[in-house]
């Protein structure tokens, strides 16, 4: 629906915009969009701290090496950039996190009593996505994913870890707006056995580890579907699939099994018994890329936001130049306190800067004419068409609440 399009609403609604000068695929976010996406990321590092992970900052590039020993090069190689030369040396723009995670993990041998160490990070990824394909938000060429990778101590906790994963992303889809069944799906990714040239050949892990996700999603007792040939090149997966407005589908979370960088890197760590065993590993994202999420809610609010996510919480509406000086109070005491209010000063009617607040999107605006200077209060309206008059203080307590429990109404 062409009044949901992201690609449409964006710009409209001076969130993010593209730019031919700075290139196909590579996304400017505007002060207001570039807030929603640090809101996003905040969020998302708030849910996973409470969860045991621990965030990392790892570099944009790397080594090409790096990317022989995880084997991504040259499996991944026609999606990834061309290598860089420096000092004699090739590195590359790196498509994704998991080998910089497996050699964190190896600077120091760890005991079991550390596992599962569940390793994330916010992490600007390249990857080369073909004209055709780029779409907004939804499909770039540099993104920023919410990632993690989980060193496990056995397959059991492996598939334990995997389940709090899906624990958290079906959390972290609610607290969004977004219900199972209705804005998403799953879908269980298998390899192809006789496909050596693009999945890892190992047909006895790939048995086994298919074996233990499909065990895994039926005992959540939810519906899923199966799709031969989508898994990652080192193990199966479980896929998040949404639409967007063009209904067309797209993956927007993840959780795989990997059977092959454990011995790709040599990942082990030291049991029980004092001896060197073999680690197991899970991928996950707790949203995707920020990007697509992005893309994904705007398209599911219309632009019209919860109130945490809106870029404006509340507009400040004089009816005349004679109320400007109350209006500037009302507006920095709302400012004070952390809500990002705006305020119109312009010579337009009254009418015209409500227009205008309902057609930004605002989820809520204040009119302050003669009553309001009179009483010290301000009348409050949601872009529900609710209104009511309040202190300026029990209309901070009322917007900070709401923002403060990421309430969706």
């Amino acid at each position: 629906m062409e009044e949901r399009d992201h690609k449409k609403l964006g710009p409209e609604l001076d969130l993010f915009y593209l730019d031919p000068v700075v290139g196909k695929g590579l996304p400017m976010f505007l002060p207001k969009g570039a807030f929603i996406k640090r809101e996003l990321e905040k969020f998302v590092i708030e849910e996973e701290t409470k969860r045991g992970y621990q965030h990392v900052h790892t570099p944009d590039l790397a080594n090409l090496d790096l990317y022989k020993k995880s084997g991504h090069y040259p499996h991944y190689k026609d999606s990834m950039y061309a290598p860089i030369i420096i000092d004699d040396e090739e590195y590359m723009l790196r498509p994704m996190t998991c080998p910089h995670h497996f050699q964190m993990y190896l600077h120091k041998p760890h005991s079991y009593r550390e596992l599962p160490m569940r390793i994330a990070e916010l992490a600007q990824l390249y990857r080369y996505e073909q004209s055709g394909e780029l779409m907004g938000l939804q499909r770039v060429r540099t993104f920023c994913l919410a990632d993690a990778h989980i060193i496990c101590a056995s397959e059991e906790q492996a598939v334990e870890e995997m389940q709090g994963a899906l624990d958290l992303i079906e959390h972290t889809a609610s607290v969004l707006g977004l219900k199972l069944g209705e804005d998403y799906r799953y879908r269980l990714s298998l390899g192809d056995r006789g496909n050596t040239e693009k999945y890892y050949d190992n047909p006895e892990a790939w048995e086994k580890s298919e074996s233990l996700l499909r065990d895994a999603m039926k005992a959540r007792g939810c519906d899923f579907e199966e799709a031969a040939d989508e898994a990652a090149f080192y193990g199966p997966k479980v896929d998040v699939q949404m639409k967007n407005s063009n209904g067309k589908e797209d993956t927007a979370f993840t959780v795989q099994y990997d059977f092959c960088m454990p011995d790709r890197f040599d990942l082990t760590y030291v049991g029980e018994d004092g001896e060197n065993h073999r680690a197991f590993v899970v991928h996950r994202s707790s949203i995707g890329a920020i990007e697509r999420i992005m893309a994904f809610l705007i398209e599911k609010y219309a632009g019209a936001f919860p109130l945490w996510l809106s870029p404006v919480h509340v507009g400040v509406i004089p009816v005349s130049d004679a109320h400007h000086d109350y209006a500037k109070k009302v507006h920095e005491e709302l400012t004070a306190v952390g809500l990002r209010a705006e305020i119109d000063l312009s010579s337009e009617s009254m009418g015209k800067k409500i227009r205008n607040a309902k057609k930004e999107k605002l989820p809520y605006f204040i009119v302050v004419g003669d009553k309001e200077v009179e009483s010290k209060t301000a009348t409050l309206e949601s872009r529900s068409g609710d209104s009511q008059n309040l202190t300026i203080n029990e209309i901070a307590n009322h917007l900070l609440t709401e923002v403060d429990t990421k309430a969706l109404s």
